[in-house]
């Protein structure tokens, strides 16, 4: 892995920047309460060997609002430590950028917040809504930004406390979801070779009734069973968002090898959004790829949401296996509906 294929080769390389990036540290957080698959099982209709056959977890974190646990002190305990591992001072940051649809506040964002307890002075604060994506499409954002010389040293965080909006009577939903933080700081670099080799942003809102959270009673689409669906939770029909995470993910990875001109052996690291192990697997029998280039923690947090793609990168840095001069791929694909990729030259 990381020797280019024929096709890279051949194939007309796009235009280096003035401006590379980098990405220098990482950080991840996860609440302390542990939920086995038998306290989930406890509570709707289901077992542990029901949800592990289909999903692939066996655990998650959940957040304890007694303990202080929510999605902003996730947030702000992964930045800190992205910003510990990439000794860069709070007050270096020029922008945060916080991928989240769980904010503790509607307003002001959790990005501001997580400015504001870090120290980080005036720096620009926002959060981007994409669900599942909000991690991966804050991520290219920032990496253009810095790119095109608006700012110089980002941290981006991706963070879902999914606990706060789940019916855990709701099988649909009660057995997937976890709560996770994962963060990065990235810095502009006269190195061009560094950044994003290519990326791809893509929604479909068509499909937004599959997956998602309707705030009255209006929202909840015609038909639906009301004794299911209920306002401030979490709903998704699980079959047509398997059937749309299958297709979607494997499509994603070919636009955005393509647009590269690489190959799949060209890729050093998948690190890809921990929705459903059957469709983690179904891209690596698709595409061959082996399990030391596709990592895979669902077991011990579940789903996560805009937290998953972070934590995986954070806990491979942290295990050594993400190393300068990879190619390394970030994928992602949620509510919205919304998939995402950013393909970056370590």
């Amino acid at each position: 892995m990381g020797t280019p294929s024929a096709a890279a080769v051949s194939a007309k390389p796009p235009a280096l920047p003035k401006i590379g990036v980098a990405i220098l540290g990482s950080g991840s957080a996860v609440p302390t309460r542990v939920v086995s698959n038998d306290q989930i099982a406890a509570l709707c209709d289901s077992s542990d060997d029901w949800i592990f056959q289909r999903t692939g977890i066996r655990n998650r974190r959940i957040c304890d609002p007694a303990d202080g646990e929510s999605n902003r002190t996730l947030c702000t305990d992964a930045l800190r430590r992205a910003l510990e591992s990439a000794s860069v001072a709070p007050n270096e940051l020029d922008l945060v950028i916080c991928g989240t649809i769980t904010q503790d506040m509607r307003c002001p964002s959790t990005a501001c917040l997580v400015a504001s307890e870090l120290g980080c002075g005036t720096a620009a604060a926002w959060d981007i809504g994409a669900a599942c994506c909000g991690f991966v499409y804050s991520l290219n954002t920032a990496h253009d930004l810095i790119r095109s010389g608006s700012f110089k040293t980002v941290g981006v965080i991706g963070c879902d406390t999914v606990s706060a909006i789940t019916d855990y009577t709701n099988r649909n939903v009660a057995i997937l979801f976890g709560d996770a933080a994962g963060a990065v700081v990235l810095r502009a670099t006269d190195d061009v070779s560094k950044g994003v080799v290519a990326q791809c942003n893509h929604a479909n809102g068509n499909g937004w009734q599959e997956l998602y959270m309707p705030g009255w009673d209006e929202h909840i689409k015609d038909g639906a069973d009301r004794a299911l669906v209920r306002t401030g939770c979490l709903h998704m029909n699980g079959r047509e968002v398997f059937k749309f995470a299958v297709t979607t993910f494997c499509s994603l990875i070919k636009e955005t090898l393509d647009k590269a001109g690489l190959s799949v052996e060209d890729v050093d690291m998948f690190v890809c959004h921990q929705s459903n192990i059957r469709i983690l697997e179904a891209a690596s029998e698709r595409f061959g790829i082996d399990k030391e280039h596709l990592y895979v923690n669902i077991e011990k947090y579940g789903n996560t949401s805009a937290g998953s793609v972070p934590l995986c990168f954070d806990e491979l840095r942290r295990g050594g296996r993400i190393k300068e001069g990879q190619l390394v791929m970030f994928v992602a694909f949620g509510a919205g509906l919304t998939w995402s990729s950013s393909l970056w030259r370590m």
